[in-house]
């Protein structure tokens, strides 16, 4: 592994294979994971051209809540650097990248709306 592989904690639309060859052009490799201590929240999104891009006006968003029995699972992806930005563009602009520990104790990003 190199320095310049990122982890991505996905717990919705990046872990859809057409998602994902939209977004970066190819099926990225990943392994099931967890994040504990949150759960999920549907929210309304501002940003509008991202609704149009996914089909919905509600979205996934991480809540940190802090209970142990609290888990949200998903897919953590290896990804470069450049995809990583692809990521970021991917993303609602009012979602923000933050770094978490999964329950594997790997260290990853993972997007989230801390505005709600």
């Amino acid at each position: 592994m190199t320095q310049d592989t990122e982890y991505l904690f996905s717990y919705g639309t990046l872990q859809i294979e057409s998602v994902q060859l939209a977004a970066f052009g190819r099926k990225l490799d990943g392994q099931p994971d967890a994040l504990i201590g949150y759960r999920i929240e549907l929210i309304q999104t501002k940003d509008h051209e991202f609704e149009l891009k996914s089909g919905a006006t509600q979205h996934r968003n991480l809540r940190y809540t802090g209970i142990a029995s609290d888990l949200v699972e998903g897919t953590v992806f290896q990804l470069t650097k450049e995809e990583l930005e692809q990521s970021d563009a991917y993303e609602p602009w009012d979602y923000q990248r933050v770094q978490v520990e999964l329950k594997s104790g790997a260290k990853a990003w993972a997007y989230l709306n801390p505005n709600v």
